[in-house]
């Protein structure tokens, strides 16, 4: 069953490690030894995540000699701001609406 890119790469944001290991890439590029650095769980446990991440295009892996240094990919994280972009709005007037209540609480106590 194939996923549509959107879900695959939510379900990939899911998981804690998986977002550490992005916002790890975030200040740069990195080989596998030291995404898994901080973590205690095993090289391979720390290779499945990186599948996962990399099936859902949000990183990227080289080649360097014996190395295979990963590195973000935003395009995908991209896709994701633009689906919660359609949400934001919904928050944005929220927020004004609850502004708005606010202000005419302060108003009517003052009188």
């Amino acid at each position: 069953m194939q996923t549509d890119p959107l879900s695959e790469t939510l379900s990939a944001l899911a998981d804690p490690t998986r977002r550490a290991i992005l916002e790890r890439l975030a200040r740069g590029p990195a080989t596998v030894n030291e995404l898994a650095e901080p973590f205690d769980i095993s090289l391979p446990a720390i290779s499945r995540h990186l599948k996962v991440l990399e099936s859902a295009g949000l990183i990227s892996r080289g080649r360097e000699a014996q190395w295979r240094p990963c590195q973000l990919e935003p395009q995908a994280l991209k896709q994701v701001d633009e689906w919660l972009a359609y949400y934001r709005r919904f928050w944005t007037g929220s927020f004004d609406k609850m502004d708005a209540y606010i202000a005419k609480l302060k108003k009517k106590d003052k009188k």
